[in-house]
């Protein structure tokens, strides 16, 4: 319980998020209902998330979107494992990370469809005015501020570079 009062960042009272409130209330049920693979997602993710807030020289405290680019980030290592295990032949192993992505995707924003992706670069590119080559990055920083973590960020670039002539 030390960790819930060492710091002033650990109260729901305190500037918490609501996703993160969301978070330990959904452990705290998951914990009573002894559901073990949901507590030790969520343990995993309130340890993240901690740590990118005291993580640098100042300590902070993750707003929604900040708590869902460490969930983001927790949700990859889960498929990049499960790959992994996949390759070493690993079934068992393999399942379990991806039960823990089914977890840890529930708390991230609906992934886009590939039509929405491209409607929404198409747009984006036609409101900005890019079309070379040469405005890739301008491009880039654009769209990626509206996809905001809804879709692979290397899809993102190869749909962006097909548009840009």
């Amino acid at each position: 319980m030390t960790d819930a009062t060492s710091t002033p960042a650990a109260g729901p009272t305190a500037g918490e998020s609501s996703l993160l409130a969301r978070i330990r209330a959904d452990l705290t049920t998951a914990m009573k209902a002894r559901d073990t693979i949901t507590t030790r997602t969520l343990r995993a993710v309130l340890a993240a998330v901690k740590e990118a807030e005291v993580s640098g020289h100042h300590a902070t405290v993750l707003d929604n979107a900040g708590v869902e680019k460490v969930i983001a980030a927790q949700a990859k290592r889960r498929v990049e494992a499960a790959e992994a295990f996949d390759q070493g032949n690993r079934p068992e192993k393999a399942q379990a990370e991806r039960d823990e992505q089914a977890i840890l995707e529930r708390y991230l924003p609906k992934p886009l469809t590939e039509d929405e992706l491209v409607a929404l670069i198409e747009q984006t590119l036609a409101d900005e005015g890019l079309s070379t080559r040469a405005d890739m990055g301008r491009a880039m920083k654009a769209v990626n501020t509206k996809v905001a973590g809804r879709a692979d960020g290397r899809h993102v670039a190869d749909l962006v570079k097909a548009r840009l002539a």
